[in-house]
């Protein structure tokens, strides 16, 4: 692990757009550190753009044009004079030759060495680093399939179910459960179709299925001084399509042993690759909380938020102390939970149309407040959600003393919270929120497909009369424009003063 004086950082470059670019400014700007923001052609007007100290358009709206070009990321920060970059998550975060680049340019990369990038990046060679590390993992090939004799050699040895995995892959993409043998080669070649589309790369590998498992994650923090240390653990089994939506610290319903054991399997992992920076080691959990290495994440997590209400901790603050050379600022012993904290992601999706992603203008938006409240955005009334990015329109974390009163506070901040101009998944989270197996603490990777679908609601009597009433005037008006496509609860073709008319009578929402 390499070592360095503590060298202060005087402008950091944010090579990333939305919430959390702007809670990276925020960090800074608490150190009295410039800031500098790039944005694509659709972002210009963006919360990033406008909040940092100084902004730079990086190219045309299409992300591969723009916040994936890492040229035109460096020849900004040589122009602005930024001595750091931070890379958020997604986009560069967990590219080793942009981080290698930035080294050669003279230009602090906020995040860990590239060689830990390369070791955890590849799913297989990460498998292959964390069984010479004497790390538990989940039953498969340490390197990818070759072809279809070894397939079904290596899952009949496994024993069905078996997960198809891309070795490149992330965010669910590659990713096929396997239940027969039967099924087995034409899963395998979608598997490699896809992973080849979103990864130019069609390398699969192949894993036991763990049945009904949990998706528990561990936060770690390292320095350059040798100092590792694990913040919690974080419950991130309600998924969508192996995509998170709801995350809370600490896991609930976990024996303290396992949270323990988990924590030092983490920094054991961390410290077998030089590890530097945040980072989480995600891992699935058995109903008798056997536990294997699932991933490690070198960045920060979309999810941090809620380890950083649950612990009192900064850990964009972390990382910017441990990029100058810093070490950290708390030890093994310090890290205890405080309280319970959940983060609820809020996306531009539909929930009653099979969660499809619904781009547009927010015409209102209006979030919650209050003690232990807190949201993290990038939004604005008028801001447009672009279908070229990510849906997450921001992230509501919500803390209290424990984990009932936290699900308590989540449900009035999620019915306090206003969005229009598109449809979200907010009726989704409350729905979540409300299920017996959330309530309970004791739910699993497929609580989604358990529980009932979210219906739509229904209008009472009142507003039924009120929206033919406020249908038959919008005829009348000349002038009026249909809502905003996805806008809560109108009927498509009204106009916006019929539909706000229907809203403010039945007491704001629809």
């Amino acid at each position: 692990m390499s070592t360095k004086n503590p060298t202060p950082i005087t402008k950091v470059l944010i090579a990333n757009r939305g919430e959390i670019a702007c809670r990276v400014i925020r960090a800074c700007r608490a150190r009295g550190i410039a800031t500098v923001a790039v944005f694509s052609e659709a972002d210009r007007t963006a919360a990033h753009a406008r909040m940092a100290d100084e902004a730079v358009c990086i190219g045309p709206p299409p992300s591969r044009e723009s916040y994936l070009v890492s040229e035109k990321i460096l020849q900004v920060a040589r122009e602005t004079g930024a001595d750091a970059i931070h890379p958020g998550y997604g986009f560069l975060s967990e590219n080793a030759d942009f981080r290698d680049a930035c080294g050669e340019a003279g230009i602090t990369f906020i995040g860990p060495p590239s060689n830990a990038m390369r070791l955890m990046g590849e799913k297989t060679l990460a498998r292959q680093t964390m069984i010479a590390a004497d790390v538990s993992v989940v039953p498969g090939t340490a390197k990818p399939i070759g072809d279809s004799e070894e397939l079904v050699a290596t899952a009949t040895d496994i024993g069905f179910p078996v997960m198809l995995k891309a070795a490149a892959g992330g965010g669910g993409k590659g990713m096929r459960v396997v239940d027969t043998e039967a099924e087995l080669v034409s899963a395998f070649e979608g598997a490699q179709r896809e992973a080849r589309s979103s990864f130019g790369d069609d390398a699969v590998y192949i894993e036991k299925a763990i049945i009904g498992p949990r998706h528990i994650e561990v936060q770690i923090m390292a320095d350059t001084h040798g100092n590792v240390v694990y913040v919690g653990d974080r419950e991130c089994s309600v998924q969508r399509r192996h995509q998170k939506v709801i995350e809370e610290s600490p896991a609930p319903n976990l024996k303290d042993e396992t949270r323990r054991l988990m924590g030092e399997m983490a920094v054991q992992a961390a410290r077998a690759v030089g590890y530097e920076g945040a980072g989480t080691v995600e891992c699935l959990v058995d109903a008798e909380e056997n536990f294997y290495f699932l991933e490690m994440n070198t960045r920060l997590q979309v999810e941090h938020c809620a380890t950083e209400e649950a612990f009192g901790v900064d850990l964009v603050d972390a990382q910017l102390t441990v990029a100058s050379g810093g070490e950290l600022p708390w030890t093994q012993e310090e890290l205890v939970a405080r309280s319970h904290a959940i983060e609820l992601r809020v996306y531009a999706e539909d929930p009653f149309n099979n969660d499809m992603p619904s781009p547009g203008t927010l015409s209102v938006y209006r979030t919650p407040r209050g003690p232990g409240v807190r949201v993290d955005d990038g939004v604005n009334p008028g801001s447009e959600v672009s279908s070229l990015y990510d849906p997450m329109v921001a992230k509501l974390i919500v803390s209290a003393a424990d984990r009932d009163a936290c699900i308590r506070r989540a449900l009035a901040a999620l019915r306090e919270y206003e969005i229009e101009g598109i449809q979200t998944n907010l009726p989704l989270l409350s729905h979540v929120l409300k299920s017996a197996p959330f309530v309970a603490g004791r739910y699993t990777t497929g609580i989604l497909k358990e529980i009932p679908k979210v219906a739509r609601p229904e209008l009472t009597p009142q507003a039924e009369d009120m929206a033919r009433v406020l249908a038959a005037l919008a005829v009348d008006d000349a002038n009026a424009q249909p809502v905003a496509a996805g806008a809560q609860g109108a009927p498509s073709g009204w106009s916006a003063w019929a539909a706000d008319g229907l809203r403010r009578s039945m007491g704001g929402s629809l």
